[in-house]
């Protein structure tokens, strides 16, 4: 199945691509969700999508604006080792280019990176046993989660290699004691297993304050579900984004210009 992508905008400048346009509007328009979510933290954290073509560029926030007022003209295009491509004004967040540089140099499936610092999400990062198998969401992703331990804020290049070599062929990690990252091949794939993995967050620290013991799920169920939903997890987010996108599109659509 084919990733959903963003209608064409007229806005997209003479000497850009299609494509590169499309993954401009779509990324954006991550932004302005997961701003809508309350995922934010100001003008922290980031997202990335990966330019189409032989290049290995990739697209990540300015530096200096908030989530719901980014649109896909003022995202910032570098390469793998920093240098900005192209005008602006803004730098990027220099450690989420370490994060995001060193999942694009490796993983050529992955087109999108999230990572996040919500509350939830922080929450179970400070757990020594993570996310737990207690809910049907948290087992669409436990086979899928891996853990990366917290080094510092990641403003040291060396930590690109460990980070990498955790994540493997995951598209789930938690950072511990730090925050979450879900990756993709679309920025629809990225952001819908963000959002089942903030809501699995969410679900543990909701039935944890509960105070009641937890009825934990075994490894076999988890890999019952995971055989369940194999399919339609390889192509997540196809079917969510369109409706996502009108949703954008009825209450603000300046994320396209």
């Amino acid at each position: 199945m084919n990733a959903v992508v963003a209608p064409k905008s007229t806005l997209r400048p003479k000497d850009m691509t299609d494509a590169e346009w499309e993954a401009r509007v779509n990324l954006a328009a991550c932004y302005r969700l997961v701003a809508r979510n309350g995922w934010d933290d100001l003008i922290y954290t980031h997202i990335s999508a990966a330019v189409p073509g032989p290049k290995k560029h990739f697209l990540i926030n300015p530096y200096g604006m908030m989530f719901g007022e980014i649109t896909a003209s003022s995202l910032v295009k570098v390469d793998l080792d920093g240098n900005i491509i192209g005008a602006t004004s803004y730098e990027v967040n220099p450690a989420g280019f370490t994060i995001h540089s060193a999942v694009h140099a490796v993983r050529e499936d992955v087109k999108c990176v999230l990572h996040l610092h919500t509350n939830a999400g922080v929450a179970v990062s400070a757990q020594k046993q993570g996310l737990l198998p207690i809910s049907q969401t948290a087992l669409l992703l436990y086979n899928d989660t891996v853990y990366h331990d917290y080094e510092g804020i990641a403003l040291d290049l060396d930590e690109r290699a460990r980070l990498v070599a955790h994540l493997g062929q995951k598209h789930v990690m938690i950072l511990r004691n730090h925050g979450t990252l879900a990756c993709g091949h679309s920025v629809p794939s990225a952001y819908v297993r963000m959002f089942f993995l903030e809501r699995a967050c969410q679900m543990q620290i909701a039935a944890q304050a509960g105070g009641a013991e937890l009825n934990l799920l075994t490894q076999s169920m988890c890999d019952r579900v995971h055989q369940q939903v194999a399919a339609s997890y390889a192509n997540m987010g196809e079917r969510d984004w369109a409706p996502l996108l009108r949703l954008l599109d009825r209450d603000d659509p300046s994320y396209r210009n």
